[in-house]
């Protein structure tokens, strides 16, 4: 799972993965020029969209109607530290969604790997530095 890192002007910062590039700048109160999320914005949707793709999985594998379901995710932060203090995910239904999946929806959302990473306390982190040769 390497991933590169590279700035790209102003700033921006993209990161290259798997084919992809994932694009990130400050907004514009932060310097940037709001051409796309910060970097914190994308780890707060990763949240919500892990827990998305569970419950998804879970409608899909059972043949429940998915269209009209909704997350909603907001967090109480510490009024001192400012940091997230508690993560809520709200999966709202239509009404015709059958009651009896309710808590398995729940569950699943719960099974979210970010999720289940944070709660752990891991990964360790370790940053270093090297000199770049040539041809790197």
């Amino acid at each position: 799972m390497d991933m590169e890192i590279v700035f790209p002007g102003g700033k921006r910062v993209d990161a290259s993965y798997n084919n992809f590039t994932i694009r990130t700048d400050q907004s514009i109160r932060g310097g940037g020029e709001g051409s796309a999320p910060e970097p914190f914005d994308l780890f707060f949707a990763s949240l919500g969209t892990c827990a998305g793709i569970y419950v998804l999985s879970y409608c899909q594998y059972h043949d429940l109607p998915s269209e009209d379901i909704r997350l909603y995710q907001t967090v109480e932060r510490d009024p001192e530290t400012k940091l997230f203090q508690k993560l809520k995910i709200d999966i709202r239904v239509p009404a015709s969604f059958p009651e009896k999946y309710h808590k398995a929806l729940v569950r699943s959302a719960e099974q979210c790997t970010v999720k289940k990473h944070i709660a752990k306390g891991l990964p360790e982190f370790e940053v270093t530095i090297s000199s770049k040769t040539d041809n790197q």
